[in-house]
């Protein structure tokens, strides 16, 4: 009986320290885990992309959404940027300390509107810099030379559903680029847009809903009667109707 006794007492103390040895085990582990989880973390936080996004340089500010030449992109390049970077845009983004301007390769009232001036306007759409300061900048500078009137009126057919397509984007920045670039198309072709009009008009409307975009938006209606004449009244009526004549 005693030697049984004894027996038992010896298999319950060697349970008990299996369990403690398991128990000690995998508190190890834990705490190893945990220790290689905060260098990790430690690691992450004092890199310089964290500390530069912690706190952001000021050239941030100037040039958001910068595109690096360097890096390795998680896409394939828009068109626009495939063109430009093959040249394919004859001018060059030069930074300024005050504001940026663009140097073009040749005086712009020498260089054909096709397909260029489509081109700029399919660059409307991009988001990342430096594409969005030449796509806006260049298609303004073109529609400013002489003769754009003659040049850019038979591009008309196919420069309306590009612009429509930064009307309808869903980023508010471009947007806001194919509405200048709607303007500034308007100064140059006059009455030749009411034809076109109405395949814009709708995106416009809709936007009109927005609060923020409500006085550009009317702004720009108002440009548009102005240059297209009374025809575009009639048009922008038809689509919108509260808008109010700039002549009332």
């Amino acid at each position: 009986m005693q030697k049984s006794e004894c027996h038992r007492d010896v298999q319950l103390r060697n349970r008990v320290t299996d369990n403690c040895d398991q128990r000690t085990s995998s508190s190890a582990q834990i705490k190893h885990r945990t220790i290689v989880q905060q260098r990790k973390s430690s690691s992450s936080t004092s890199s310089p992309e964290s500390a530069r996004k912690l706190h952001p340089r000021p050239s941030d500010k100037l040039n958001p959404k910068t595109v690096n030449p360097f890096g390795e992109q998680s896409r394939a390049p828009s068109a626009f940027a495939a063109i430009y970077s093959k040249g394919g845009v004859p001018c060059r983004l030069v930074h300024g300390s005050v504001k940026h301007r663009l140097q073009w390769e040749c005086p712009p009232e020498k260089l054909p509107f096709d397909p260029l001036l489509i081109t700029l306007a399919e660059g409307l759409r991009e988001t990342k810099h430096p594409y969005t300061f030449v796509s806006k900048e260049g298609f303004r500078e073109l529609l400013l030379v002489t003769g754009a009137l003659e040049k850019a009126v038979p591009l008309l057919p196919r420069l309306i559903p590009v612009l429509k397509a930064a009307l309808v984007h869903l980023d508010d920045e471009v947007f806001e680029r194919g509405l200048n670039a709607l303007v500034q198309l308007s100064v140059v072709v006059g009455p030749s847009l009411n034809d076109h009009l109405k395949h814009l008009l709708t995106s416009l409307s809709r936007r009109l809903r927005d609060k923020k975009f409500k006085e550009p938006i009317t702004t720009a209606l108002q440009k548009l009667e102005q240059h297209g004449g009374s025809g575009s009244l009639i048009i922008i009526k038809s689509k919108i109707p509260t808008y109010c004549s700039i002549y009332c």
